[in-house]
């Protein structure tokens, strides 16, 4: 029988680091767990060295996601991507903010093509950014795949604000240590 389910998790200890009682105000509170969140699942051996968080205008936390491709053995199962299906499953919406309100995404790197995609039609009205994708594939074996030449003239054009280079110093050496140690995923 064919399967009829797909069942993907994130790692117990997302609790000890995402505080769902505070309030995230600047972009770099928001893209700081971005990054603590990929510094752990690192530590941990829980995946690569990816996180990403899902916020609402005032800040509060939505859902996170970190690097889970080889544990669950799904190449969509991104950071950035389950962040995303997180978010949709608890508010319920395919499109983030079609019902209103403003949905931001802060990720310790940029998002590679497939994040991309996903961005475009996720719902969210800001992006913000750790390191850059050529500071990913410097500092770890990662192919972060083709990006329109314009990608953030892409995401802007839909009204998708981009801002970049938060923390970065901070993302690249989670990156670092990551490329370090040669571990596969």
């Amino acid at each position: 029988m064919l399967p009829q389910q797909i069942h993907l998790t994130l790692p117990p200890w997302i609790g000890e680091v995402a505080d769902e009682s505070r309030l995230y105000l600047t972009d770099e509170d928001k893209v700081g767990l971005a990054i603590e969140l990929s510094k752990h699942n690192v530590e941990r051996s829980h995946g690569g060295p990816f996180g990403a968080a899902v916020f609402n205008a005032a800040g509060r936390l939505i859902s996170v996601g970190v690097n889970r491709v080889v544990p669950q053995t799904c190449s969509v199962a991104h950071a950035e991507m389950m962040a995303y299906m997180t978010a949709q499953q608890r508010l319920a919406a395919f499109r983030l903010n079609e019902q209103g309100g403003h949905y931001i995404l802060a990720t310790s790197a940029q998002p590679c093509c497939q994040c991309f995609g996903a961005t475009v039609w996720a719902g969210v009205d800001e992006l913000l950014i750790g390191a850059r994708a050529e500071d990913v594939e410097e500092l770890t074996e990662f192919d972060e795949g083709p990006l329109p030449a314009d990608w953030i003239g892409e995401l802007q054009r839909r009204n998708i604000a981009v801002r970049r280079d938060i923390l970065r110093d901070q993302a690249c050496a989670v990156l670092a240590s990551y490329g370090a140690t040669g571990t596969p995923y």
